[in-house]
């Protein structure tokens, strides 16, 4: 068995890591020359520095002489390195801001990662949503939630709220004192629970798998069946028509949307969806693409629709269709405008 010298022995002769060798040499150099050499670390480096010199050992004069010559500095007497965790602290606060300081350390209060990573996460979700789920609480609540919200999803989520809603909450708003903690915890675990019923909403796989079944029909057929579903059930129709996306929605899109759409379809399928269609609908997306483009596409709808397949129309107009849902899913296009457009 070791005795207890023999280990001590052996731990102190134990090789430095390089980490271990950069944390010892800043904590020898001090808080002005270290704290200024601070900048040319990177975030991950300072991190792996610090945790080095929360468990670094003491270093004998010889050692840290040895490991002074190894970095080629000049260094005429050395010390042994005690209470480290301390040292590197103050070298970090001569050369860094207490903000970062205090990210670097892990010290930033729970309550304020906690906080943030809310609203982060309620400015994620659909602001026609999250008015919906704020309505059927009480307006002081909505008030205390708007005011943390960022202004701009704020702005959206509060155009959504009823007229006869919104004088009361905005003055309530106004008028705010500062809310207590403990209030402020009720709100905000609430605020939690609508977020997390929103994500599950929207991930819910029944709505979804039931538009991608709506979306291979023509808009007559899918018009039967959401009105068949909505007399049975209001909630399950709206949770489906979102999701849904047929030919004649390209009219609602952003035309940069569009053009987006467009730019990669074949003239013959433009031309095959187009047979047929509304004259508004046709004019919107002629429009989204080139002049050259345009004239041959309207040179060939003049000849007329003799002789063409619906069938042949249909498979264009939903493989059009398919390109905007694959497209939309990437984050390369809208479906529809935004909120804060559209009004």
């Amino acid at each position: 068995m070791m005795d207890f010298e023999s280990f001590e022995a052996q731990a102190l002769a134990t090789p430095l890591s390089q980490t271990e060798k950069a944390a010892a040499v800043l904590l020898a150099m001090g808080k002005s020359v270290a704290g200024k050499l601070l900048k040319f670390f990177t975030q991950a480096e300072l991190q792996a520095i610090i945790a080095a010199a929360q468990s670094l050992r003491a270093i004998p004069p010889h050692e840290l002489e040895a490991l002074v010559n190894e970095f080629e500095d000049l260094f005429t007497e050395g010390a042994g390195l005690m209470d480290n965790a301390k040292a590197m602290e103050s070298i970090l606060e001569e050369g860094l801001t207490p903000d970062e300081v205090d990210g670097l350390l892990g010290r930033r209060a729970t309550f304020q990662s906690y906080e943030a990573s809310i609203w982060d996460r309620l400015q994620e979700c659909d602001p026609v949503a999250v008015a919906q789920s704020l309505a059927k609480e009480h307006p002081q609540t909505i008030a205390y939630v708007l005011s943390m919200m960022p202004s701009s999803f704020g702005a959206k989520v509060l155009l959504q709220l009823s007229d006869r809603q919104r004088p009361d909450i905005l003055n309530r708003a106004v008028n705010m004192k500062n809310v207590s903690p403990k209030a402020a915890s009720i709100i905000e675990t609430r605020v939690i629970e609508m977020i997390d019923e929103m994500e599950a909403e929207r991930n819910s796989p029944g709505p979804a798998k039931i538009a991608e079944v709506m979306n291979e029909l023509e808009k007559k057929q899918v018009d039967t069946l959401l009105a068949s579903l909505e007399t049975i059930s209001t909630d399950s129709a709206k949770k489906v028509r979102p999701k849904i996306f047929l030919f004649d929605d390209i009219l609602y899109m952003p035309q940069r949307s569009r053009v987006q759409l467009f730019n990669d379809v074949s003239t013959d399928v433009i031309t095959m969806a187009l047979r047929g269609s509304a004259p508004e609908l046709r004019e919107s997306i002629l429009a989204s693409v080139g002049a050259r483009q345009r004239r041959m596409i309207e040179s060939d709808l003049a000849v007329g629709d003799a002789g063409i397949n619906p069938r042949d129309i249909a498979i264009a107009r939903r493989s059009i269709t398919q390109e905007a849902i694959r497209l939309a899913a990437s984050g390369q296009l809208e479906l529809k405008e935004k909120e804060s457009e559209a009004a």
